[in-house]
């Protein structure tokens, strides 16, 4: 294998050709840049976390096909990743997740000391969520905090704190990533339930689609909460409504649970938070 294959392969371990993980780590990371400065944050801060999404949702990804490499193989969806169909080693992935990692963290050296410590316990969650699938039925509700960390880091970086306000949008986007994950886990169910993989998809069972409605109504009253905390206005309350609509729109998609619609449901959470993301900027810019 030639240098020029074996980088797309390392691109592919780390998940750059599907950026719709990237961008579900990114809107609620902005959000929060945005509550913090109480409108367009510090440019370099800015930059830091953007690239820092990138490069930690790249860590989580390799470090997920390391703990999954005996099991993706069995997975429709997944068989074909670099480490299950052999054409990179376990070696070479963790080589590549260390060198990640220690890109990551030399960007965060670049704020202030509280930002440090938390992307301490940021790495520690990114490597400890992949093994949460053998051990318990809710392994969504872990990538839910691991989802989440970036927003109290974000704050912190922002402001040097991590206030009330913060909490409310990290428990929105737990919910939330509870709600669009466990619609990805409906993906898998078949295949996991024969390997045994745990998931919410499988724990919740025919009661599935009304907990996630139930974890999207949560998110979107923290949402609101988050919003009435920052004093905003009637541009984000129209975020709002379109998040609602987007809620709605996938709980038709998964109504039946086919796969392809299920996975199509997944994706639409990307322009749930792009807009909502794009409303909370504007709210500021317009409304002040």
């Amino acid at each position: 294998m030639n240098l020029r294959d074996k980088l797309d392969v390392y691109m592919r371990l780390a998940r750059m050709d599907r950026p719709i993980g990237t961008l579900l780590l990114m809107w609620p990371c902005l959000m929060a840049l945005t509550f913090a400065a109480g409108g367009l944050p510090d440019l370099n801060v800015f930059i830091i976390f953007v690239i820092g999404v990138f490069s930690m949702r790249a860590c989580g990804c390799i470090i997920n096909d390391y703990a999954d490499r005996n099991l993706d193989a069995h997975v429709e969806r997944t068989k074909a990743r670099p480490l299950a169909s052999g054409e990179v080693s376990s070696k070479e992935a963790l080589l590549l997740f260390l060198a990640v990692a220690l890109f990551s963290f030399g960007l965060v050296l670049m704020l202030n000391p509280l930002v440090v410590q938390l992307s301490v316990v940021g790495i520690i969650l990114t490597i400890i969520y992949p093994f949460t699938k053998r051990y318990t039925n809710m392994p969504q509700m872990f990538l839910g905090t691991v989802w989440s960390w970036s927003i109290p880091m974000a704050y912190a970086a922002q402001t040097g704190t991590v206030p009330v306000e913060a909490w409310w949008l990290f428990a929105a986007n737990w919910c939330w990533t509870v709600a669009y994950d466990t619609m990805y886990a409906m993906v898998d169910r078949d295949d996991d339930l024969k390997i045994g993989i745990k998931s919410t998809a499988i724990l919740f069972g025919r009661f599935d689609r009304h907990i996630i409605g139930a974890f999207q109504f949560a998110a979107l009253s923290c949402l609101i909460i988050a919003g009435i905390e920052a004093d905003r206005g009637a541009i984000y309350a129209l975020g709002i409504l379109a998040f609602i609509g987007f809620a709605v729109y996938q709980q038709k998609l998964i109504f039946t649970r086919q796969r392809a619609n299920c996975f199509t449901a997944f994706l639409n959470n990307n322009w749930a938070g792009l807009v909502l993301y794009i409303a909370l900027t504007l709210d500021y810019l317009i409304l002040g």
